[in-house]
């Protein structure tokens, strides 16, 4: 089974593990003993710490088999000169750790305590073997510390980009959905009567190309939003002051919206944006499949909450008020605010989506 990396190592981090192994044991090969001994032994060595050297460059590609060879030059390297130690072998263990999960870095972790275990055998006093072994679970635990959170760093950066995503999506539905479904019963309008009333065909036509021509400044808006652009200015989202003009596009599309809005205090462009497009997703599916020849709005101040309430004369349709992906867009709004959405049939007729927002978004 092919080792798992779940941390990358740049080769620019690989680079720098070769210069600072060479660095480290350089100096190991002045030594008296190593100076002191035959050819063999010098080369030996020189053989080993290039080996170790290696086996470091080698570690983002296979982790545990470049480990076990940093490990097994360092048991080398212990047996012909004590004095030195085992080189790098800390190094390449917390190497490992912060590049694979605990199944396979616990591997070069038992392999480094052999290790330990080795010079125990060999004669030197158990303090430095206990020593050794734990250089071993520290670097282990240090390496490991390093991966959780690298780990923790991706995932939040993940949920931040899957957060984003959702964001945009909620956002264009509101928009598009709205303005393709009015768009639609106005075609719908002016096909009925262009041979008998050419002019109110003409009116329909031209009502298709307001709210074309609206819905590209609004997506023009949030693209902005998403994608600044330092040569413009940014315009600001839908808020409160925009419902006049939502509601006089509906009733334009044939559905009369009586509009309410009672608010004379200063409501953030989050909140604003979001009751904004809670109302605009109710009139929407009231236009689109309610079946109601009115709808009435009222958006006012509550015991400190925004009231956001939308009451149709339609009959709606069945499961309406358990499906639909506008219904859902509209409950992750209120929620996402610490807020709250009910959406049913009223017991005194037709459909009534009601929201209770926080005037302040959470921190």
């Amino acid at each position: 089974m092919p080792v798992e990396v779940v941390t990358r190592l740049s080769r620019g981090a690989r680079v720098l593990l070769v210069v600072a192994c060479v660095a480290a044991e350089g100096p190991a090969l002045l030594l008296d003993p190593v100076v002191g001994a035959p050819w063999w032994g010098r080369a030996a060595m020189v053989g080993l710490l290039a080996v170790q050297a290696g086996g470091m460059w080698f570690l983002a590609r296979a982790p545990v088999r470049a480990a076990a060879v940093v490990i097994t030059a360092g048991a080398g390297i212990q047996l012909l000169y004590p004095v030195v130690g085992p080189g790098i072998t800390l190094v390449a263990l917390c190497t490992v750790a912060w590049l694979c999960r605990p199944r396979w870095s616990l591997w070069v972790l038992a392999g480094t305590g052999m290790l330990a275990a080795l010079v125990w055998l060999l004669g030197r006093s158990p303090t430095e073997a206990l020593l050794w072994a734990a250089g071993a679970l520290l670097a282990w635990s240090w390496g490991e510390l390093g991966r959780t959170r690298s780990a923790r760093r991706r995932a939040e950066t993940r949920r931040a980009v899957l957060e984003e995503r959702a964001r945009i999506a909620r956002e264009l539905h509101d928009v598009l959905a709205h303005t393709v479904s009015v768009m639609v019963v106005q075609a719908g309008a002016a096909a009925d009567v262009f041979d008998v009333s050419p002019e109110r065909a003409r009116a329909a036509v031209g009502a298709i190309e307001s709210s074309g021509r609206n819905a590209q400044a609004e997506l023009r808006r949030f693209l902005r939003t998403v994608r600044p652009d330092p040569g413009m200015d940014d315009e600001p989202q839908p808020g409160l002051a925009d419902l006049t003009a939502l509601a006089a596009s509906v009733t334009r599309a044939g559905l009369p919206v009586a509009l309410d809005v009672d608010v004379h205090t200063d409501v953030q462009a989050g909140v604003a944006l979001s009751a904004y497009r809670i109302v605009q997703e109710a009139l929407t599916n009231t236009l689109r499949h309610a079946h109601a020849t009115r709808a009435q709005v009222a958006v006012r101040l509550l015991e400190g909450e925004l009231l956001v309430d939308v009451h149709d004369d339609g009959r709606g349709m069945p499961g309406r008020s358990a499906a639909g992906q506008g219904l859902v867009g509209m409950r992750e709004r209120a929620e996402l605010l610490g807020g709250r959405l009910r959406t049913g049939p009223d017991p005194d007729g037709g459909f009534r989506v009601s929201a209770r927002l926080p005037l302040q978004e959470p921190a």
